[in-house]
C-alpha cells in the first residue's frame, strides 16, 4: 500500500532586520554596563556614592523640580545651560561658516587666518576661561564666549577643508556664465561643503556642552554645571548624576537631530550606513 505523500510545516526561522539587531546590541551592552556599575559600586565604593538604583529614584523627584534643601533648582539650570549652548551653537556655526568660506575662497585670507585658528583649535579653550574673566568679569558673557568660539573652530576649519576640495571645474563652469563671487561662495562651495559642515557641527556640540560645563563650574553662575559641582559636595551625588544624565541626552538629542536634517535634506550622503 502506498504512502501517501504529505507536507511538513517547517517554522521559518526569525529574521531581524539590520536596524534591529544594532538596537538590540545596543540595548544589551547598555544593561550589562549598568549592572556591572551598580555591581561595583556597592563593592568599592561608600554608600553616598550614586548607584543606577538610587539614581532611578531620585529621577522623579528631581524632574518634579524637589531637589534638596540650597540646592539649585534643576529645571532653571537646564534652562541657563541650554540657552546658552543653542546660542553659542548659532553664534559658532554663521561665524564658523563665513569664515571658513573665506579662508577656503580667498588666499590672503587663508595665510592671514589658518595659522591662528588652528593654533586655536588644538589649544584648549578652556584655558582662557581666567583671560576671559578679566575682559568679561564674571558673569555669563564668559560661558558665552568659550562656547561661542568652541563651536566656531571646528565649524571653520570644516567649512574650510571642504572650500578647499571644491573640483575646480566647478567654479570655472560657474564664472563661463558669468557668475558673482557670492553665486560661487553661497551657491556652489557652500553646498559642497556641507558634508563637511555637519562633521564640524558633530564636534562642535560636544566642545559647547564641555565648554558649558566648565565655565559654569569655575564661574559658579546658573546652570547644570553648577548644580554637579555643588551637589557633588554636598554629598547628593544622586542629584548630580540626573544632571549629567541630562548633558548626555542634550548631547545625543542634537546628534540625532543633525542625522534626520542629514537624511531629508542631504538623502545623498552616507546613503550607505
Amino acid at each position: 500500500m502506498a504512502s501517501t505523500p504529505y507536507e511538513v510545516a517547517v517554522a521559518k526561522p526569525v529574521r531581524l532586520s539590520p536596524a534591529v539587531q544594532r538596537t538590540l546590541i545596543r540595548v544589551a551592552t547598555g544593561v550589562v554596563l549598568v549592572f556591572l556599575w551598580e555591581v561595583l559600586i556597592r563593592w568599592l565604593a561608600p554608600a553616598f556614592v550614586a548607584r543606577p538604583v538610587t539614581i532611578a529614584r531620585a529621577l522623579p523627584h528631581v524632574l518634579a523640580g524637589h531637589v534638596p534643601p540650597a540646592s539649585p533648582p534643576f529645571w532653571g539650570s537646564v534652562e541657563a545651560t541650554v540657552i546658552a549652548c543653542a546660542e553659542g551653537l548659532a553664534i559658532g556655526v554663521v561665524s564658523g561658516i563665513l569664515v571658513g568660506l573665506t579662508m577656503g575662497r580667498l588666499r590672503l585670507a587663508d595665510r592671514l587666518l589658518r595659522f591662528y585658528v588652528n593654533a586655536f583649535f588644538a589649544m584648549p579653550i578652556l584655558a582662557m576661561v581666567p583671560l576671559m574673566v578679566l575682559w568679561l568679569g564674571f558673569s555669563s558673557s564668559v560661558r558665552l564666549a568659550i562656547v561661542s568660539l568652541g563651536a566656531f573652530l571646528p565649524i571653520c576649519l570644516n567649512v574650510y577643508d571642504g572650500t578647499r576640495s571644491l573640483p575646480a571645474h566647478y567654479v570655472e563652469v560657474a564664472k563661463t556664465y558669468h557668475a558673482r563671487w557670492w553665486n560661487i561662495w553661497f551657491g556652489i562651495a557652500l553646498p559642497a561643503s556641507l558634508p563637511y559642515v555637519l562633521a564640524g557641527f558633530r564636534l562642535a556640540v560636544g566642545r559647547v556642552l564641555v565648554g558649558a560645563t566648565v565655565a559654569e563650574y569655575v564661574l559658579s553662575i546658573k546652570g547644570l554645571g553648577y548644580l554637579i559641582v555643588y551637589d557633588s559636595r554636598s554629598f547628593h551625588q544622586d542629584v548630580m548624576m540626573v544632571a549629567v544624565v541630562v548633558l548626555a541626552l542634550l548631547g545625543v538629542t542634537i546628534n540625532l537631530a543633525a542625522d534626520l536634517a542629514t537624511r531629508r535634506l542631504l538623502p545623498w550622503y552616507r546613503r550607505s550606513e
